[in-house]
């Protein structure tokens, strides 16, 4: 793009100042569109989510935990890897939780730390009693069905 600057009779050198103001306009410019892109790309890199299945001799559970604030590491090592006592447990990771949860509950606050994510309920829905109250009074999350 090319940025004609009146001069209105000023001598030269106040021109190259002008040009050169105009091109540290371009810099800073350039410099914010390449930081909105890494942000981007940084937003991207947190969409995961693991699918946690556990089962024993009476109950099945399975939900689907979607990061939104979790360090990569800390979400992969420790949010998805529950030691659940006498149960079978099976992780999976995946892009994004699949459809058909009962109900979700967006944006919840992990205990006593400031990260965020939302977790997707399968299985028995008359289990939403129990986990809507427990998703908006402990978690500070909103509720939602699909």
């Amino acid at each position: 793009m090319v940025r004609i600057l009146p001069i209105g009779g000023k001598r030269f050198s106040d021109l190259r100042a002008r040009v050169a103001a105009f091109d540290r306009e371009g810099l800073v410019m350039r410099s914010l569109y390449v930081l909105l892109l890494m942000v981007g790309l940084c937003a991207e890199a947190l969409a995961e989510g693991c699918i946690v299945h556990s089962q024993d001799d009476r109950i099945e559970v399975k939900i689907c935990q979607e990061n939104r604030s979790i360090p990569g590491e800390l979400f992969r090592s420790g949010f998805c890897q529950p030691a659940l006592k006498d149960q079978e447990v099976k992780v999976t990771f995946v892009e994004q939780c699949p459809t058909g949860a009962f109900g979700i509950c967006r944006d919840a606050q992990v205990s006593n730390m400031p990260y965020r994510q939302d977790i997707h309920y399968y299985g028995v829905a008359s289990d939403a009693r129990y986990l809507q109250p427990a998703c908006e009074q402990h978690s500070a999350g909103d509720w939602v069905t699909e």
